[in-house]
């Protein structure tokens, strides 16, 4: 199987997007988790608010490089191994991705010197600006990158014209192109998506601050932070997710059946059970040791209690996604979406308690569901990309047509290897150095004003402040203002 170059090509752009998706939804996140942290530092001039602002400047400063990196590499499959898919679709996907660099790009290098380098050389008010559009930016390129994934999703505004080696698309209607009928929903949906990858990554440190007894007024404050945007963002993604699953229904069909496993008509009247686990078994078009609840599907995925939604078996076998890996990575997305439900509302019934920083139990939750967020953002990925499978543009060019012709399964091995090798050594250290700075936690930084006369600027990457100390006692408070 390895010898066929249109494997070895999903292979390579699965690997490659797996790791470019996680580092720019952590920085869409931390970028404006900093706004939050310095206005806040604004409004109240707290030193521990600088602290934090700093600590979690660094992680961003390495987390924004290693996703810089990982996007360049990805964009150069589009010419290498997908090239009649640039031929035939470049007219569109072209411009959506050349907006992203005009706009996000733009202004995250424009103000990006100054977030990092400029807390020494401009106002107080000019550098929270500059945080301000760097995340401002972060957001712009999630909405042309979900708007030129979603136009593969759902394509509209767009016309066929022959040329030579098959139709090519063209631009018909742009703004049919950019809003088309699932970017309304996948676009909330990410934004969440990434911002609760942060927030658990936030409440994940500060609970093992916590339950190591170190740093602890700072990691009580990004915990309770953590937990407020958790009870709020978690229900709403949920929402956000259910009318995502209705478009799914209405436009992919087939990738809504995969999802749930669903493979024969429903029995008349007795509505869609609910499948919380089995096997797929393609061969037979069933589920080995299914275990469902009667009707509950048809309510959550019609909000009916009798409606069906179109089976497997009402497609080719060469027309249907691979079931299996779509089933699972729904489910695996979805049971950590409820353990972060939980979690968060537990948090917060323990905060009104007044036992929140004390309790055993919910700070090693927050250990435990730290990575929780990556594995949601990347099993919701799979079950959108192999879930719209056999096509590449949903309906209309079918991904064997889009490989790259020419292309040889060795030189695509070769170069998947190459990039395991390099990404192994590149964001190996890359996330050392960022579990190295968790590990530091926030330090004191000395007042602004002490700063004036000195000619170069702060160094965000640099750590001559840490304590060689693995557990540094809390630089902000006693032992009893540590808990308040």
């Amino acid at each position: 199987m390895l010898s066929s170059p249109l494997l070895l090509s999903r292979i390579q752009f699965g690997f490659v997007i797996s790791f470019h998706i996680l580092f720019p939804a952590f920085t869409i996140g931390l970028a404006h988790w900093l706004a939050f942290v310095e206005w806040r530092w604004l409004r109240t001039r707290e030193d521990l608010w600088r602290d934090i602002y700093f600590f979690w400047l660094k992680i961003f400063a390495v987390s924004f490089g290693m996703g810089v990196v990982s996007g360049i590499v990805m964009s150069f499959q589009f010419g290498t191994n997908w090239s009649i898919l640039s031929a035939r679709a470049g007219n569109i996907l072209g411009p959506l991705l050349s907006y992203e660099v005009l706009t996000a790009f733009f202004l995250e290098a424009t103000f990006l010197g100054v977030m990092l380098f400029g807390w020494k050389k401009v106002s107080d008010g000019l550098h929270f600006l500059a945080t301000c559009m760097v995340a401002l930016g972060t957001l712009f390129s999630t909405f042309w990158i979900i708007s030129a994934n979603s136009w593969m999703q759902t394509p509209q505004g767009y016309a066929l014209v022959d040329a030579v080696g098959g139709p090519v698309f063209e631009p018909a209607d742009w703004w049919a192109i950019i809003f088309n009928p699932s970017f309304f929903y996948r676009l909330p949906h990410m934004v969440l998506a990434a911002f609760i990858t942060t927030c658990f990554v936030i409440g994940g440190v500060s609970a093992w601050y916590l339950r190591r007894g170190v740093h602890a007024v700072a990691a009580g404050r990004m915990l309770k932070a953590a937990v407020a945007f958790a009870a709020i963002a978690v229900p709403l993604q949920i929402a956000v997710g259910d009318a995502h699953g209705l478009e799914v229904g209405k436009y992919q069909p087939t990738k809504l059946a995969a999802i749930e496993a669903h493979w024969h008509p429903e029995e008349a009247g007795k509505g869609l059970p609910l499948v919380l686990f089995g096997i797929p078994n393609p061969e037979q078009e069933r589920n080995d040791y299914e275990v469902s609840v009667p009707r509950l599907g048809s309510l959550i995925l019609t909000h009916t209690w009798g409606g069906g939604i179109q089976p497997l078996t009402a497609v080719p076998a060469s027309e249907r996604p691979p079931v299996a890996p779509v089933f699972f990575s729904f489910r695996i997305m979805v049971g950590l979406g409820m353990l972060m439900l939980l979690l968060a509302l537990a948090s917060l019934w323990a905060w009104w308690r007044g036992k929140l920083l004390d309790s055993r139990w919910l700070l090693w939750g927050w250990n435990l569901m730290l990575p929780s967020g990556f594995i949601a953002l990347l099993t919701g990925w799979y079950v959108n990309e192999i879930g719209r499978q056999p096509y590449v543009i949903y309906g209309l060019l079918r991904t064997a047509d889009a490989v790259s012709p020419n292309i040889g399964a060795g030189s695509v091995l070769a170069s998947l290897l190459v990039y395991a090798v390099v990404y192994a050594i590149i964001f190996g250290a890359g996330i050392w150095y960022i579990l190295k700075l968790m590990r530091a936690g926030p330090v004191r930084q000395p007042p602004k004003d002490t700063q004036g006369g000195e000619k170069t600027p702060a160094r965000p990457l640099s750590m001559p402040d840490e304590s060689t100390d693995p557990d540094p006692p809390d630089a902000h408070a006693g032992p009893r203002e540590a808990r308040s």
